[in-house]
């Protein structure tokens, strides 16, 4: 069942509390959605990072309160030891990571199966935290399928091109990198925030959060990064951040973008989805 996130009344009140712009803004999907907000200095006394911190601590609670699971297309490339990988697509499950009374009652539990680029369909990846020695299970596609393989998830094969483990993948891992992110940026200034209403992710709208460090320092990680978090959802379906912008033609640099397309919650996910031999996967 998907869960629609009205527009939560202390955002409203962030928004209103600095001063209101109506410029065009560009939308992950090119079209337009509108600036509601914008808060670049320490005028009221609160660091202009602070709607965007509450708004993903908001999101977090209802990550863990109300999405057991979801599927989604992810597509996603990254840049690793200054090269820019290939956009990469995967047809994902992840069930949510529940405790109860200081137990885990429910692991982590992810589902890949690739879709493109060519080099990479048809390959099929399974990681459930605590299990199978803590290893992920991976074949290839096709002739190169000749068996199952357990890999390290921190390991050089696991993070060939990649610059997170599959033990860090999912929306509410997402939530809480961007949190940590913004509390470590927030003893800095030189940090300009921006809201944008209505941007879209395809055809989905989202609330989106830019923010730029203008001056490039060693404590900050981005020039810029921008998050959707979806109406539909209350969660961040997109995360893209680049780096400051190239001598070479003054352009910023994509560093990494992550989107979750076409999610679903709370379907259902069990067990059996995270099992290699589920007849409807293709492991040996």
């Amino acid at each position: 069942m998907n869960v629609r996130i009205p527009f939560p009344g202390w955002y409203v009140r962030c928004l209103t509390s600095i001063c209101l712009l109506a410029i065009p803004a560009l939308t992950a999907s090119g079209q337009q959605g509108s600036v509601v907000a914008e808060s670049v200095a320490h005028s009221t006394g609160k660091h202009p990072l602070d709607p965007a911190i509450e708004m993903a601590r908001n999101s977090l609670k209802h990550c863990r309160e109300n999405i057991r699971d979801y599927t989604a297309v992810l597509v996603k490339r990254n840049r690793v030891d200054g090269q820019l990988g290939e956009m990469t697509y995967a047809n994902v499950k992840i069930r949510n990571r529940k405790h109860e009374n200081g137990q885990l009652l429910v692991p982590l539990s992810v589902y890949l199966d690739f879709i493109k680029p060519e080099s990479s369909k048809g390959r099929e990846v399974i990681w459930v935290e605590g299990r199978n020695e803590g290893k992920l299970l991976a074949h290839e596609a096709g002739f190169k399928n000749l068996a199952t393989v357990k890999l390290d998830p921190t390991g050089y094969l696991a993070m060939r091109g990649q610059r997170y483990p599959i033990t860090e993948i999912g929306v509410e891992n997402l939530i809480v990198k961007l949190m940590e992110t913004a509390l470590r940026d927030r003893k800095h200034e030189e940090c300009q925030v921006q809201f944008y209403r209505n941007a879209k992710v395809g055809e989905e709208l989202c609330d989106m959060i830019e923010v730029v460090h203008p001056v490039q320092r060693d404590h900050f990680e981005f020039y810029r990064a921008r998050v959707y978090f979806s109406q539909k959802h209350g969660v961040p379906i997109r995360y893209a951040s680049w780096s400051w912008p190239a001598p070479s033609d003054g352009q910023p640099v994509l560093e990494e973008e992550y989107t979750y397309l076409n999610m679903n919650t709370n379907v259902g996910l069990t067990d059996r989805d995270f099992d290699t031999d589920n007849p409807n996967y293709r492991f040996w």
